[in-house]
C-alpha cells in the first residue's frame, strides 16, 4: 500500500500572524505562493494517484501551484471549525481563558452556520476522510496526497496512527511543507516530517 501524502497550504495573512483561520477564505500571500511552487518537484519525486483538496482557496490555489493536478475537491479537509475564535491568537483567546488549549478545550458557538467543532467532531471527521484516503489507496498502486490545513491535518496524523484527536496537538505542520505518513510490518508510522522543498 502506497504512502499518504499530506500538505499543508502556503502562507496566508492570517497564518503568518497566528489568527485562528477557518472559515474566512483567504488567499497566498505572495510568500505563500512560492512555498507553493517550491513544492512542485518534491511532489513530482512521488507517485501520486489521487489528490484530495480542501475547498478553501489557499488550500486549492496551493494545490494548483505545486502541480497536483485533477484533485478532488472535498469538505471533509476543511480546517476545524473555530467558532467564536475565528480571527484571533492563541494569546488572545488565553487573554479570558488562561488554561485554553485546542486541541482539549476546543472553542465556543460563533456566528450563524459557525458554532465550532469539538475535539471529538474533528476527530470523526478525520476518520471520515481516513475512510476516503484508504479507499484510494486500495484503488492504485502509488500514493494518495491531501491538501488541506493545519490543525485539522495534525488531528488526522493522529488518527491515523492510533491517537486520540488531541494528539494531534504532537504535530507541529509549517506552512508549505510536507508530511508523509506511511507504514512499518504494517503498521502506520511518521515517514517523514514538515519537508521543506532544497533551496
Amino acid at each position: 500500500m502506497g504512502d499518504l501524502l499530506l500538505v499543508r497550504h502556503g502562507e496566508t495573512e492570517w497564518s503568518r500572524s497566528g489568527q485562528h483561520t477557518s472559515w474566512t477564505d483567504i488567499p497566498l500571500t505572495d510568500d505563500g505562493r512560492e512555498q507553493a511552487r517550491r513544492l512542485g518537484p518534491l511532489l513530482a519525486s512521488y507517485r501520486i494517484e489521487a489528490v484530495f483538496v480542501s475547498p478553501m482557496k489557499r488550500a486549492r490555489e496551493t494545490a494548483q501551484l505545486a502541480g497536483l493536478q485533477e484533485a478532488r475537491i472535498d469538505p471533509d479537509l476543511c480546517e476545524w471549525d473555530y467558532g467564536g475564535y475565528e480571527g484571533m491568537t492563541t494569546p488572545e483567546i488565553q487573554g479570558t481563558r488562561p488554561d485554553w488549549f485546542l486541541f482539549t478545550d476546543g472553542v465556543v458557538p460563533g456566528p450563524d452556520g459557525h458554532p465550532g467543532e469539538s475535539p471529538e467532531q474533528i476527530g470523526a471527521r478525520a476518520d471520515r476522510m481516513l475512510a476516503k484516503v484508504d479507499a484510494a489507496l486500495a484503488d492504485c498502486e502509488g500514493n494518495v496526497a491531501v491538501v488541506a490545513h493545519s490543525h485539522f491535518l495534525r488531528v488526522l496524523a493522529a488518527r491515523r496512527l492510533g491517537l486520540p484527536p488531541s494528539g494531534g496537538a504532537l504535530f507541529q505542520i509549517a506552512t508549505g511543507t510536507l508530511c508523509r505518513l506511511g507504514t512499518e510490518h504494517g503498521r502506520p508510522v511518521v515517514a517523514a516530517w514538515n519537508v521543506r522543498p532544497q533551496s
